[in-house]
């Protein structure tokens, strides 16, 4: 497996070395420690999402669905009709898991299940991103940018000055390797967290975002309509408090007249 924080470990080694040498020397250790132990949270947190559940829809859902969906039209037997349309959800019944799939999931060829409100597949952590492990993984990214960053500031203010630049770059040529890597990973994590944030405060995943015309609760609605979008605020209330499995039928026909 390949990881950011891996990454992050090896290309500011033998800075953090020096760094660690320098601070000794200054009688302050409160830094470096704090960045390693920064560092060790975040290769935990990379196992804990990388091995967690991340939503997967399974069989015993569907029957405890069933059965309530009977419960309830039993009941609905007993009382009197009433006049109206009562809006119903007819669930896609997954070609590969054979369950029903309730809205917003996904089946994952990688992972072999199907997977509720489905992101991606992270071949980074080798595992899908969904409902239960979608805002830890977002709190990874967070936990990264910040990583990279002080091992930006430790890289950078590493450098030792030189007269000519063949004796700079002698001095300097494995940091300067540290430096160039940091620098990518900082870029490609700063990417990924603000898409995601984006994302989040829309209410929407990035498979919906990517594959819209193709979803069948989404391919009707015009490209600025989101069914899910409930506000900024909300949507990221709901995203980061929110711990129970979300109907999202619920939301998707609030305003809709039209079914599934």
């Amino acid at each position: 497996r390949g990881s950011v924080p891996v990454c992050v470990c090896v290309c500011v080694s033998g800075d953090l070395s020096l760094y660690l040498r320098q601070s000794e020397q200054r009688g302050d250790l409160l830094q470096p420690v704090c960045f390693v132990l920064l560092v060790l949270c975040s290769v935990l947190l990379y196992f804990i999402i990388s091995l967690m559940d991340p939503g997967y829809v399974t069989a015993d859902e569907e029957l405890s669905q069933d059965s309530a969906t009977s419960q309830a039209a039993a009941e609905g037997e007993k009382e009197p009709m009433i006049p109206g349309e009562q809006k119903t959800l007819r669930l896609r019944r997954c070609g590969y898991c054979l369950i029903q799939q309730p809205m917003r999931a996904k089946h994952c060829h990688t992972c072999q299940h199907c997977v509720r409100r489905y992101d991606h597949h992270c071949p980074w952590i080798e595992n899908c991103v969904g409902e239960r492990n979608h805002r830890l993984f977002v709190l990874y990214l967070a936990l990264q940018l910040f990583i990279l960053l002080w091992g930006f500031h430790i890289a950078w203010s590493g450098f030792s000055p030189a007269i000519t630049w063949n004796d700079w770059l002698r001095l300097n040529a494995f940091l300067l390797m540290a430096f160039v890597l940091i620098s990518v990973c900082l870029a490609v994590v700063l990417l990924l967290l603000v898409s995601h944030l984006y994302l989040v405060s829309n209410n929407t995943t990035t498979w919906e975002f990517m594959s819209r015309h193709r979803i069948s609760y989404l391919k009707h609605c015009s490209t600025e309509e989101n069914p899910f979008d409930q506000g900024i605020v909300k949507n990221l209330c709901t995203f980061f408090c929110v711990w129970k499995t979300i109907a999202w039928e619920n939301i998707y026909f609030r305003n809709e007249t039209n079914l599934v």
